[in-house]
């Protein structure tokens, strides 16, 4: 790999980086972010959704995802989030099934990929 090439790869993933962290301190609740599957879903937020994406490289697996901020949701929110992240602390799962738009992987299934849950404190 040439330096600059190097370089540019370093520079971007920076950037991201640095949006993403920026993104995430201000967001407000309820807000939604893409981003390449390969950086983790933060504290506070949950996938909503996953597709494939070549500006985040090219794989047969969805590689890129939409995240939304749980944050400052009012108690008694109830959303359908993608199984593909850790039920956040204060939501309760209130059922599980597949959603289309939750497939993480290039194997097909119609295994329980989404859970609709409901936040309680």
């Amino acid at each position: 790999m040439s330096r600059f090439r190097a370089f540019a790869v370093a520079a971007g993933c920076a950037a991201a980086a640095l949006t993403m962290t920026t993104t995430g301190a201000h967001a407000a609740p309820g807000d939604t972010l893409n981003v390449c599957s390969s950086q983790l879903t933060p504290t506070g937020w949950v996938d909503v959704q996953w597709w494939n994406d070549l500006s985040c490289g090219s794989t047969f697996n969805p590689n890129k995802k939409q995240i939304k901020q749980l944050t400052g949701l009012p108690i008694g929110t109830t959303l359908t989030v993608c199984a593909s992240t850790y039920q956040p602390a204060g939501w309760v799962q209130l059922s599980s099934f597949y959603n289309s738009s939750c497939r993480y992987s290039a194997v097909p299934s119609l295994n329980n990929n989404a859970w609709q849950i409901k936040r309680v404190s």
